[in-house]
């Protein structure tokens, strides 16, 4: 039972990581919490789901579909809602945030309706047992996957130009542009790029149960930013560790102790991390003048 709720939580935890690294890059960019990255996550599911029941594309293709989906609506919403209140107070970003949050939630309910959608089974989903863990094929594909994109994005960061380029820009976006880095070319690639993450978790879990719907991305968004905070906000090495505590220990309280007290838990943990190490377990503390 042990392993097999192991097995549970690191897919979820999958989940968790893909989605708090879209939160953790745009905060490690223009300092902003991004309230509307699980409706994000919401619309990149539906993209799929279209281009799979309406359009007929074969899985891949549609997975990447919902993908590019999500990452045109994260790039349409830095241009158009935050872009024009970049130097404004960082309450102003923050209220565009829930105000984009909001129009995605409703958009997604004119276009494709209030109720829930049926995700058609897409894979057959055997079950393999080895080791004493228990894995399904489709956790075995969230696995796969989260390893594959967390992969791609460390290669993105660490060893290209416009990860380098990224990296300047989250360090000090003044002395970035003084570098010649094209500091809002960047800022629309970040969102861009986190969206189509975070998309990439939202189509795994409608593949997973089944089911998607527009208030799919709020309590995942929720947990994303907690699982962010917990590893250091800014950090997507801390995003990716974070995700995973949160599926770990949610898939273990859930078994142990109660599956009532499954939202909690993340809450929970919060709190016990921010007591013990405020700035996260990745993070780093910043002085500020007054």
């Amino acid at each position: 039972m042990f392993m097999e709720q192991v097995s549970n939580g690191l897919a979820l935890g999958s989940i968790y990581a893909l989605t708090a690294i879209g939160f953790t890059m745009v905060y490690g960019i223009i300092s902003l919490i991004n309230f509307a990255h699980g409706d994000i996550y919401m619309m990149g599911a539906f993209f799929a789901l279209t281009g799979f029941a309406v359009f007929k594309l074969p899985l891949f293709i549609a997975f990447l579909f919902g993908m590019a989906g999500a990452a045109l609506v994260g790039l349409m919403l830095a241009r158009f809602a935050y872009r024009p209140v970049f130097n404004a107070p960082r309450i102003n970003l923050f209220l565009c945030a829930i105000g984009a949050a909001i129009f995605l939630e409703n958009f997604a309910m004119l276009v494709w309706g209030p109720e829930t959608q049926s995700f058609p089974q897409v894979i057959n989903n055997q079950v393999y047992r080895a080791f004493g863990f228990t894995l399904s094929t489709l956790q075995l594909i969230i696995l796969g996957t989260g390893i594959v994109l967390m992969a791609v994005l460390t290669y993105i960061v660490q060893y290209t130009k416009l990860g380098r380029a990224m990296r300047c820009t989250a360090q000090d976006m003044n002395a970035a542009k003084l570098m010649g880095i094209n500091t809002n070319r960047i800022v629309y690639f970040t969102f861009a790029l986190g969206s189509a993450l975070g998309a990439a978790a939202g189509i795994l879990v409608g593949m997973y149960y089944k089911a998607v719907f527009p208030m799919m991305g709020f309590v995942p968004g929720l947990k994303a930013f907690v699982a962010a905070v917990i590893g250091g906000i800014g950090s997507i090495p801390g995003a990716m560790l974070g995700g995973i505590i949160m599926g770990l220990a949610e898939s273990l309280g859930a078994a142990y102790i109660s599956s009532g007290y499954r939202d909690a838990i993340a809450f929970i943990i919060l709190i016990f991390i921010l007591l013990v190490k405020p700035a996260g377990l990745f993070g780093k503390s910043v002085r500020e003048k007054v």
